[in-house]
């Protein structure tokens, strides 16, 4: 399988999976694409249905990197995908399960569940990727010999799974920008206790555009880029994209019985990675009847949904929110799922992301709204910090289950989108010791901590704390680097 630039450029020549996965960003600004989907037959969905999750992950992933060797592609995910690794599960969970899903109960005539994701290491679903990612660096680096220096932005949890996943690992640095003081306390104290050498956290002075325009911003110097031997671990990496796809397939076979049944899916989303990979296996033939983009109050995805306009905001127009994770006005994977609506018309695709650096975004035809919702099958909505306090109460007092604060988002805009007997799946993102603040807010008790994570926030720190420049984190890669 051969991998395109969604902008397009003549000096963007196909690339295979190997050559796409340490490179982040394609040399013309846009992000990488398979030429082509692969599609998944009836019979295939019938032979997967009952895979373990490991195995599951090396049928989707086979299909997308064809040019790493099928023994060792089956290898790295059975050594990613483990009980021992996903160990955090809850009472009553199946750790064997990596992603078991909770049956709520049944709301509008259909059943509401949570697919559980974040049994990690770090208690949030970037693990499912990011574990993944870590074992496909570190094979990829040990086949060539050479280094990588990972650069990364992060509104709370691509951080911390990405540096428990690279920490270690040899021949990798990460270097990952923040928003200083705007993650929660247990977000922040997951990346900054981490005293391994080659892991470096910076908090930025802005919010987490400001951190991902950086990274951006340096992905694009070339020079810099390959003499700093730079790479990316954001979702704009389609590795990440790709694992993730895998987690929907699971969840579907897992609230289903036969493959002529359907099920929505409901997905927490800011920078629009996760709900891309739904996007992804929807288009590969997973029955999925639609997938609902739930925001927070930084709703740039729901407005586009909603109205056809793609309005980023600037910083001080983000607001700083009880889900922080979402704090997100311009998200990065919005223009893959834009491309494949433009029938993978690069140049349209150029154009547009031109009008979003100019004018700050787009609008879309009344008939390209139509095919966003009746051909991929896209809605959304908009939740508020009552709405995430009344939902984490009403779960609590009616399930008995603690959600988080995106989850949260999630749930109550599920509801508004029930179906008749089309089972609504929820992707749970985090765990609710990540969020123990508002926990507290909205059950007058604090979230429930799996084993080893109690005293988190008391753990020495260490970080630096820089202004949003770009030639500053340049320089701060150097000095640790020693490439001048």
């Amino acid at each position: 399988m051969k991998y395109v630039s969604t902008r397009g450029a003549a000096s963007c020549a196909p690339k295979t999976f190997m050559e796409i996965l340490l490179a982040g960003l394609a040399d013309d600004g846009g992000l990488y694409m398979p030429k082509s989907l692969p599609q998944v037959t009836p019979a295939e969905l019938q032979a997967w249905r009952h895979l373990s999750y490991a195995e599951l992950a090396f049928e989707v992933l086979s299909r997308f990197a064809t040019d790493i060797p099928a023994a060792d592609l089956r290898a790295l995910c059975t050594k990613t995908y483990t009980p021992q690794v996903y160990c955090n599960a809850r009472p009553g969970e199946n750790p064997a399960d990596i992603t078991p899903l909770h049956t709520l109960g049944s709301e509008g005539g259909t059943v509401l569940s949570l697919l559980a994701l974040s049994n990690g290491p770090t208690l949030a679903f970037k693990d499912m990727a990011m574990q993944l990612l870590g074992n496909l660096f570190e094979y990829a680096l040990s086949k060539t010999g050479q280094e990588l220096n990972i650069l990364g932005a992060t509104s709370g949890d691509t951080g911390s799974a990405a540096e428990y996943a690279m920490r270690g690992k040899h021949g990798i640095r990460v270097f990952m920008l923040s928003p200083h003081q705007k993650m929660s306390a247990f977000q922040s104290a997951q990346m900054f206790s981490l005293q391994d050498p080659n892991i470096f956290n910076i908090a930025v002075k802005g919010v987490f555009d400001d951190c991902q325009d950086i990274v951006k911003a340096v992905s694009n110097d070339a020079t810099f880029k390959a003499a700093q031997k730079i790479g990316t671990v954001n979702s704009i990496n389609w590795a990440r994209v790709v694992a993730q796809v895998v987690y929907y397939f699971k969840g579907y076979f897992a609230a289903t019985t036969s493959n002529e049944q359907r099920v929505s899916f409901c997905v927490p989303s800011g920078n629009f990675g996760n709900i891309c990979a739904g996007h992804i296996a929807r288009q590969m033939g997973l029955p999925i009847d639609r997938l609902i983009c739930a925001t927070n109050e930084n709703d740039v995805l729901d407005e586009f949904f909603r109205t056809g306009t793609y309005r980023v905001r600037a910083s001080a127009e983000t607001y700083h929110t009880s889900s922080p994770s979402m704090d997100i006005s311009k998200a990065s994977n919005f223009e893959r799922f834009v491309y494949d609506l433009l029938d993978q018309d690069a140049a349209q695709l150029a154009t547009l992301w031109r009008q979003v650096d100019s004018a700050g975004g787009f609008t879309l035809s009344a008939e390209q709204m139509r095919r966003v919702r009746e051909h991929f099958g896209f809605c959304s909505g908009r939740s508020s910090h009552q709405n995430r306090i009344d939902t984490i109460r009403e779960v609590y007092q009616t399930y008995g289950i603690v959600i988080d604060t995106h989850t949260a988002d999630g749930v109550k805009v599920a509801r508004e989108h029930l179906q008749a007997g089309v089972p609504m799946i929820v992707l749970e993102t985090a765990l609710p010791a990540k969020f123990t603040e508002t926990i507290e807010l909205a059950l007058g008790q604090p979230a429930p901590r799996p084993s080893g994570f109690e005293q988190m926030e008391s753990l020495p720190q260490r970080f630096e704390v820089m202004e949003a420049d770009v030639a500053g984190v340049k320089a701060f890669i150097q000095r640790y680097t020693g490439i001048q």
